[in-house]
């Protein structure tokens, strides 16, 4: 399938085209949309549209509501059966909250997936960051510590597509000369952990180390610890969250051991 900014480019004169258009016009501020406002987006004749949706919520994929359509729990449960994030994050989880419990700090566990980290676990408490991050959602990888966790330690053909386009500025601490970014990727890729200082929102830090394959030292995720800079020092952390990245590592290399 063709690609167009690591996003796949669906052809919409497939039925499964028409289909992910569809599910694709939700984001993530989208509670529910009407018929009229998935037409909008779409761009698809409206007869068409409530015919696909029709289907989508017979098969648990939309749900239909008083004012439109929304996102169904069926997406979420075949999200949950993808077997790399699903093994990942059994694995983690323990590890998470064993961070989450020391420092009652917003932990995450990332996954690369094209230019962006995908978010496959966030732990926060009453205390947690007003950090942009959410389960399933999407962030660049310029801009957070996990993500330039994942930068440093990922194939030098992605790393130059990053560096080479365009890095949005998503606060005046954004990090968009590509030279110091790659410069920080050096340093992050020696160190074993990444910084971020209001980068990605005003107001929080962060502190992230890669998950690497312990064979092919190949990136396999990451894991970050993020605070609110009025009391949370990311540089304080950096020892556990590393030690917990190699934990999973270890763990992942022992289960696939065995099989």
């Amino acid at each position: 399938m063709p690609r167009k900014n690591d996003t796949p480019v669906v052809d919409r004169d497939t039925v499964i085209g028409k289909v992910v258009t569809i599910l694709r016009a939700f984001t993530v501020d989208d509670n529910q949309l009407t018929l009229a406002e998935l037409v909008r987006r779409t761009g698809m004749h409206k007869a068409t549209v409530h015919r696909l949706a029709g289907e989508l919520v017979d098969v648990r994929l939309l749900d239909r509501t008083d004012g439109g359509y929304r996102l169904s729990g069926g997406l979420f449960e075949l999200g949950m059966l993808a077997s790399v994030e699903r093994s990942l994050l059994e694995i983690a989880m323990p590890f998470l909250q064993d961070l989450y419990a020391r420092t009652r700090e917003t932990v995450h566990l990332g996954v690369l997936d094209g230019q962006e980290v995908v978010y496959v676990a966030k732990i926060g408490g009453h205390r947690q960051a007003s950090a942009p991050s959410r389960t399933g959602g999407r962030m660049p990888l310029h801009c957070t510590g996990i993500g330039k966790a994942l930068l440093a330690h990922t194939d030098p053909a992605r790393r130059h597509a990053v560096l080479s386009a365009p890095l949005p500025r998503r606060t005046p601490r954004t990090i968009v000369a590509p030279g110091i970014l790659a410069r920080q990727l050096d340093t992050i890729r020696e160190a074993g952990v990444a910084y971020e200082y209001e980068e990605s929102a005003l107001g929080i830090a962060c502190v992230a180390a890669p998950i690497l394959d312990v064979s092919t030292n190949a990136v396999v995720a990451a894991i970050s610890i993020t605070g609110p800079l009025a009391r949370y020092r990311p540089e304080a952390h950096a020892d556990a969250v590393r030690a917990a990245a190699t934990g999973i590592a270890s763990t992942l290399d022992r289960r696939r051991s065995l099989r």
